[in-house]
């Protein structure tokens, strides 16, 4: 797990730590020790602790013109035992929406394993957004078949025309543009 980093060639469009509207904003990064841990394995200290013993983010770019980020996960997401949902959408998401932010990009190609529980955080995120959404791309296969389980899909946005996984390739902002024209051709606008 310490091999993984969050992915780094937009951090000289963005940088969190140094975004004054951001949650991480003053954060002080230390390269040379590791100190997070998801299940006793450490991880690389880019990652971003959010609440969760077991879900670590790093926002990648956010732009509060256009009012989107583009966030990459890692780890388990665990709402059974964890309630990571709810860290996420207190310490994280509900920040982010008061700054503006409608439109979420998340990448799940790191986050191995999803137990569920009820949708009521995921409704309540979805409602914030209300002229927005939330797009979820490189998760696994099985973790969307979890989310439908729980109703999750019904509010997150992910699967087939979403599924990027030449992400990397592309700025930040044609990113959003692909998934934005996505999700609007899916609803009809």
């Amino acid at each position: 797990m310490h091999t993984i980093e969050p992915y780094s060639r937009w951090s000289g469009q963005y940088d969190a730590s140094k975004d004054e509207r951001s949650p991480f904003f003053g954060k002080k990064y230390n390269y040379n020790l590791y100190a997070d841990t998801i299940y006793n394995y450490y991880i690389d200290p880019a990652w971003d602790y959010i609440g969760s013993e077991t879900l670590y983010i790093k926002i990648l770019y956010t732009d509060y013109t256009v009012g989107y980020t583009i966030i990459e996960l890692l780890g388990e997401w665990n709402d059974a035992i964890h309630n990571d949902i709810m860290h996420f959408k207190r310490n994280i998401i509900d920040h982010m929406t008061r700054e503006g932010i409608l439109h979420y990009v998340l990448i799940g190609e790191q986050v191995f394993n999803f137990h569920g529980s009820d949708d009521c955080y995921y409704e309540e995120w979805f409602d914030d957004v209300e002229d927005g959404w939330i797009a979820a791309i490189g998760f696994r296969d099985f973790i969307y078949e979890e989310w439908k389980k729980f109703n999750i899909d019904y509010y997150l946005v992910g699967g087939a025309g979403l599924e990027i996984p030449d992400w990397r390739i592309f700025a930040p902002k044609v990113l959003f543009q692909k998934i934005d024209a996505e999700i609007r051709r899916r609803i009809g606008f």
